[in-house]
């Protein structure tokens, strides 16, 4: 299967070729025919294979007839929405679509919250036939009617599962109701819940199903590994690990905004060039972290979950949870930054005895148990207390359940403190 065959005209294919794909993903070849067709699509595929690719060219394909060098906004009303949860993610949406529309008369433009909003404004009103948007910006722009969805005949929600995670579904419904009933509506995930699927139920009208891989699967070329280790000695060893291996490029996610400036801080003050990414730092802040870490200027970029989804850093060898996420299904997100397109990655956990419920429910996603490695003098101490900055309030874990006496699960082995020691032991 090549590009060629999948009904794209001879310019976006020569800007495939260009940016050097010669060969679609399976999550391309099975999608972009049937969009090219007009279906409505819920389609999910593991992080990494191409999912912006499979919506992005053939939306500019069925947009081709709309290309015009008309001066009047008139000429250049919103013809195709795509939402996404992230900052991060709306950036990288756009570049992708500013890369393939080159040479279009297609206008493309993105807007999300934590700058500015009179530059989006000034743009907005010149007319544009692609928008990438998170939802709570959008809402600000509808709020100001500053954009005119009435005229969208493709809407794309991006990472929707991450979406209804964070509570952006209202908004959606809103900005929904402000368009067109006859339109084609594109629903892709990494992963699929059965949340997400009502909500395509809402959204979209007798979709076709794209799932290339098994649920909450892992790329095969991408290595797990986790190293037991009490939860005040986790930057000590990973700072070790750093220089142990000699690692360049290393991603590391924490719960917390606060967590990971800290941890950012630390690093820093040992020799370790970081920069942290989260919530309260402002966009030209996280862009700027971000462009010194794809620049090799800081070896490790802290970041939290708002990272997990939309950062695309080419060849990212590692991944490290210096915590592991809540929610399991993040677990999947995060190390997905890893191993993308073919590359090879390793995706490294920092387990406490405090989070044994945490990769209990990671393993249990996962449906195996993740090797375990042993660092010995970081090995949690089995008849040590833990300072109370790690202690769970009354004896329980932030997912609210007790810590000192794990429940049984079939599907993955889980640890007290002192069996975190053994099995890591047993290797």
């Amino acid at each position: 299967m090549t590009f060629e065959n999948l009904g794209l005209s001879a310019d976006l294919l020569a800007t495939v070729a260009r940016e050097g794909y010669t060969e679609p993903t399976p999550v391309q070849s099975a999608a972009i025919p049937l969009i090219l067709a007009g279906r409505d699509v819920l389609a999910a595929a593991q992080t990494g294979t191409g999912k912006t690719a499979a919506f992005v060219l053939p939306a500019l394909e069925r947009l081709r007839g709309h290309a015009n060098a008309g001066f009047s906004p008139a000429r250049h009303p919103v013809r195709m929405l795509i939402l996404t949860p992230t900052r991060e993610l709306a950036v990288q949406v756009s570049e992708f679509v500013k890369t393939y529309s080159h040479g279009s008369a297609l206008r493309s433009t993105v807007v999300y919250g934590g700058t500015r909003i009179d530059p989006e404004i000034k743009i907005l009103w010149k007319g544009v036939e692609i928008l990438v948007a998170t939802p709570g910006r959008l809402m600000d722009h509808v709020g100001q009617r500053t954009v005119n969805l009435s005229q969208v005949e493709i809407l794309v929600l991006d990472e929707a599962d991450r979406m209804l995670d964070m509570g952006f579904i209202p908004d959606v419904r809103k900005i929904v109701a402000l368009m067109p009933a006859q339109r084609q509506t594109l629903l892709f995930s990494a992963t699929f819940s059965d949340d997400i699927r009502r909500l395509a139920g809402e959204f979209l009208k007798n979709p076709e199903t794209v799932e290339v891989a098994a649920r909450n699967s892992i790329a095969d070329n991408l290595t797990q590994v986790l190293y037991p280790v009490d939860q005040d000695r986790k930057a000590d060893l990973l700072i070790h690990l750093i220089k142990r291996d000699s690692m360049e490029q290393v991603l590391v996610f924490t719960r917390s905004k606060l967590g990971a400036s800290r941890l950012a801080s630390y690093l820093d003050r040992r020799g370790v060039s970081c920069s942290a990414i989260h919530g309260d730092r402002s966009q030209q802040e996280r862009t700027r972290a971000l462009e010194a870490f794809r620049g090799h200027f800081v070896k490790v970029l802290v970041a939290t979950d708002v990272a997990s989804r939309g950062l695309d850093i080419a060849d990212l060898p590692y991944v490290v949870n210096y915590e592991l996420p809540y929610e399991p299904q993040d677990y999947i997100h995060r190390i997905g930054r890893t191993g993308r397109a073919g590359a090879s990655g390793t995706a490294i956990s920092l387990v406490s005895p405090q989070e044994v419920e945490e990769l209990r429910a990671v393993q249990r996603l996962l449906r195996k148990s993740i090797p375990c490695e042993v660092v010995e003098e970081y090995l949690p101490d089995p008849d040590r207390e833990p300072a109370a900055a790690e202690r769970p309030r009354g004896g329980r874990s932030q997912s609210g359940q007790s810590w000192s006496r794990p429940a049984r699960v079939s599907s993955a082995p889980a640890y007290s403190r002192s069996q975190l020691s053994a099995a890591a032991g047993s290797r």
